[in-house]
């Protein structure tokens, strides 16, 4: 591998993770790296809601979630944060995002990301989480309402939910 590095026919990404140099461009080569290493990991938090536009921010960590009691994945490169959560709603709201042309990774859905800033605003930060929520429902309209709800009664933070719609669309 070192010789193909060197020679520029491959690029490592991470540790144990190669790319072919003329793979097609992409800004996303950090969540590659992180979910080939970590591949039953989903892209999560701040990182899902860039990703959706739903922040303006650029995360300075790759965030994962991993179902609570698996192995949390070690990774020094790229930055990672990694979550657990509850193994029963681990899938819920999983989509897949074209990183490159033709490489998909799994990240949570905009509502379940919204969701989850509003569970951890305390963490992620309460503007930032306002700010995701705004910019949902300005991009979602009635029908992501609906879906929101639906999410938020799957993890049990409806109540905060619509507290939170109701002062956003006030």
């Amino acid at each position: 591998m070192a010789a193909l590095v060197k020679a520029a026919e491959i690029d490592e990404l991470s540790y144990g993770v190669y790319r072919r140099a003329t793979a097609p461009e992409t800004a996303h080569l950090d969540l590659l790296a992180v979910c080939t290493r970590a591949p039953r990991a989903v892209v999560c938090g701040e990182s899902a809601l860039a990703l959706h536009e739903l922040i303006d921010d650029i995360p300075a960590a790759v965030h994962i979630a991993v179902p609570r009691g698996t192995h949390r994945p070690a990774i020094a490169y790229p930055p990672v944060v990694v979550t657990q959560c509850s193994a029963e709603t681990f899938t819920l709201g999983i989509e897949r995002f074209e990183a490159a042309q033709n490489e998909w990774i799994p990240l949570y859905s905009a509502a379940r990301s919204v969701v989850d800033a509003m569970r951890h605003r305390k963490q992620v930060g309460e503007s930032l989480a306002l700010s995701a929520l705004g910019r949902y429902l300005r991009t979602s309209g009635r029908p992501g309402v609906g879906e929101l709800q639906r999410v938020a009664r799957e993890l049990g933070a409806l109540s905060v939910i619509r507290h939170a719609v109701e002062a956003v669309l006030a």
